[in-house]
């Protein structure tokens, strides 16, 4: 097995690019580069990504510059509460002129889909994402239309206010590969901000060129390049222990398994593997190493567990139970 200390190899074009379009986005949007980089890791790994952040962290500013960035349509839906599934789906309109019902394509049509503040709207609507996000496709009535290729959906969601909320049920937030926990930026990147600001509201000209987007062929020959990393066989082991642990945890520590009401699917091994390989990829090497699986566990896996109420009442938080389990199980 490959390890962290060996020789990186150049970086191929394609790793240039996106490396790139990283440095881009962070002289627009200052003091998140976590979130800077788990949106790329999201759309190299072809998954969606759930970003949670109090207001005025720039969730809706990173999203909005990375689909500028990008070649592909870019939609905002804003989500309320008196939103309908068919606002975001479409519907069948029935012409008189014809006779017939023509269908109208709803926002989720396009490539890139910010769903703003998320949890504002009700159970039926959130659920109507469901397909989508799972199999990229829309069934209204008997048809099923097939959406466009790439497709991502970047939530956000506001964690302090609660009143007029609905929270996510479990099947729709494990269709997020990553959940994004955001914090406030240093003193240092704030007073950058103010600077950037300043700059944009006296005209001073524009802040970031954009000189070309990322074309979608180069997003998906980058997701082939991706998927192409060597991972050996003991770490893909690893991977799937560490998922199996959320589920019984008790043979490892019994306060752990009772701290861990429900674990996660395959699903979860199947997104910390994706999400490995795009972290390595992205910084620039061509083998997954276990400190990759450590940068992403917390992302992947936060939105996945449910906590028991003796855990809950003893106010342990999700990334603590996910702690100990890494420590727990050894690297290979």
């Amino acid at each position: 097995m490959k390890q962290a200390g060996d020789s990186v190899p150049p970086l191929t074009s394609l790793q240039q690019e996106f490396q790139a379009l990283l440095a881009s986005l962070a002289q627009e949007v200052i003091g998140q580069s976590n979130l800077l980089e788990r949106m790329l890791i999201a759309l190299l790994a072809d998954g969606h990504l759930l970003v949670v952040g109090a207001p005025g962290l720039a969730k809706t500013t990173a999203v909005k510059a990375l689909a500028k960035r990008l070649e592909g349509d870019f939609h905002r839906i804003q989500f309320t509460p008196d939103l309908l599934p068919a606002d975001i789906t479409g519907t069948d309109i029935y012409r008189p002129e014809t006779g017939s019902f023509d269908f109208q394509k709803g926002p989720l049509f396009h490539n890139f889909i910010l769903a703003d503040e998320i949890n504002r709207a009700p159970a039926k609507v959130q659920s109507a994402l469901l397909e989508s996000m799972a199999e990229y496709q829309i069934t209204v009535g008997k048809t099923t239309y097939a959406l466009p290729h790439p497709f991502l959906v970047m939530a956000t969601q506001n964690p302090i206010e609660q009143e007029g909320t609905y929270p996510l049920p479990e099947a729709q937030l494990d269709r997020f590969l990553m959940e994004a926990n955001i914090g406030y930026p240093s003193a240092e990147d704030e007073q950058k901000v103010l600077a950037l600001v300043r700059q944009q509201r006296l005209g001073a000209g524009q802040a970031v060129v954009i000189e070309k987007q990322v074309s979608q062929k180069s997003v998906l020959a980058a997701r082939q390049e991706v998927f192409q990393l060597h991972l050996s066989t003991a770490l893909e082991k690893y991977i799937v222990e560490l998922v199996a642990a959320t589920r019984d945890a008790s043979p490892l520590d019994a306060q752990v398994g009772a701290w861990i009401r429900y674990g996660a699917s395959p699903r979860g091994s199947i997104a910390l593997e994706y999400c490995s390989r795009a972290h390595a990829w992205l910084n620039g090497r061509d083998y997954v190493s276990p400190e990759d699986i450590h940068a992403v566990v917390y992302d992947v896996l936060r939105h996945r567990l449910i906590l028991s109420y003796e855990a809950v009442a003893d106010s342990i938080s999700v990334d603590e139970v996910v702690s100990r389990l890494v420590k727990l199980i050894p690297v290979p």
